[in-house]
């Protein structure tokens, strides 16, 4: 990408970008042990897993809209997602205090992803304000790359302190505990000193529940999440994903933390390129790519496909699937939406796709425990195809006007 192409997308996007690589080390430190954890150590069913890991991206969906609709109301984006920061930096310490209970884990997990909730949408919205619209598939990737780049080095960072402090010492995992909330400390700086607001023009019509609702008279907003719902559907999420990679290769625990690593590197590599592709051939066809790609991980997890092909591929393909729907996604939403309430529908879209998602997991997770894995994934597979003709067919461009 020329160098003209990365100043035309604005310094705001890199700084973004780079609050969202800090934060990233700091929360992938721990969620890329935490399904081992939850399964293996806690002794969760893959039923009661798949309610929390449901829990994890949906029970706090809804905080999406409601910070979504503050940041355009009071028309202060970076306040509001800074305090989405905030608080998923203190959940870290609050995992100091939750210790082996299921349940404590549980709230402290629903805390982080409350903050999680509150500053996405704002973020977002920044990001399609900061940037040019002929160029908003490069800011995404631009960010989601920096985005990456943590999520990579997270459970590297988070293996680091383990073997510094010796992974059988009862104390080992409180370490990464403390690391981690220094880490997300320093990401809230970065965002309170470098990123800068973008107050749009107070709209002639306040912001209000009614102008919010009003969003979803717009044919391509409803659009939108109908296919955000039917893509949340298929997908089942990381966690089961790597459980099915451990159960397949009988991987060490130990090891299991570096299945992320190799689905992050493929993110890392490819947000940039299919974020730029996604401006020149459009951005519908490259999503639709990714839960191809998406529906192919699922597929060698059901085959006979064994070894590191396997390892490689899938993960590979999975980084792929990401690079190729997470901001693309949001770069195809954010032309259909008024500036004054581009936050609130970005926010609709994200809990239209995190409700969908914590149903789809809840029902990966009863449809493992009674089918067993290799049927599950099967039908997971053919839901992922299907996903991707209906969301073709609903989001098809002569469809998608605001």
């Amino acid at each position: 990408m020329s160098r003209t192409r990365l100043s035309a997308v604005g310094a705001n996007v890199f700084a973004l970008g780079a609050v969202s690589l800090v934060t990233d080390v700091s929360s992938e430190m721990v969620t890329a042990i935490l399904p081992v954890y939850l399964v293996l150590g806690l002794h969760l069913s893959p039923a009661a897993y798949g309610l929390v890991d449901g829990l994890y991206t949906g029970a706090t969906a809804l905080l999406r809209i409601v910070g979504g609709y503050v940041a355009d109301r009071v028309r202060r984006r970076k306040v509001v997602a800074g305090a989405g920061y905030a608080l998923s930096a203190v959940a870290k310490l609050g995992l100091l205090a939750a210790g082996a209970s299921a349940a404590a884990i549980g709230a402290v997990i629903t805390l982080d992803r409350t903050g999680k909730g509150l500053r996405t949408a704002p973020r977002d919205a920044l990001i399609t304000l900061s940037a040019p619209e002929p160029l908003l598939g490069r800011a995404f990737g631009i960010h989601r790359a920096m985005d990456s780049m943590g999520a990579f080095a997270g459970p590297l960072v988070a293996l680091a302190v383990l073997a510094a402090v010796g992974a059988a010492d009862p104390e080992a995992f409180d370490a990464v505990f403390v690391v981690s909330f220094c880490i997300a400390a320093i990401g809230v700086l970065l965002l309170v000193l470098f990123v800068r607001d973008r107050r749009t023009p107070k709209a002639a019509n306040p912001v209000s529940p009614r102008a919010a609702a009003a969003l979803l008279r717009g044919s391509g907003v409803r659009r939108l999440l109908v296919a955000a719902c039917v893509l949340g559907l298929a997908t089942v999420g990381d966690g089961f994903v790597y459980l099915l990679l451990q159960h397949k290769e009988d991987i060490a625990t130990g090891w299991f933390p570096l299945l992320a690593v190799g689905t992050n590197l493929s993110y890392l590599l490819l947000a940039a390129p299919l974020g730029a592709l996604a401006d020149r051939v459009g951005r519908l066809p490259v999503v639709l790519g990714g839960y191809g790609a998406l529906a192919l991980v699922y597929l060698l997890l059901a085959g006979p496909v064994s070894g590191w092909p396997l390892l490689a591929t899938a993960l590979a393909l999975y980084g792929a699937f990401y690079a190729a729907t997470d901001g693309v996604l949001m770069a195809l939403a954010g032309p259909l939406l008024p500036e004054s309430l581009r936050t609130t529908g970005i926010s609709l879209v994200q809990t239209a796709q995190a409700l969908a998602y914590f149903t789809s997991s809840v029902l990966f997770g009863l449809a493992w425990q009674f089918w067993g894995p290799d049927r599950a994934i099967v039908v997971a597979a053919g839901g992922a195809v299907a996903a991707i003709a209906v969301t073709f067919v609903v989001l098809s461009p002569r469809k998608v006007t605001a």
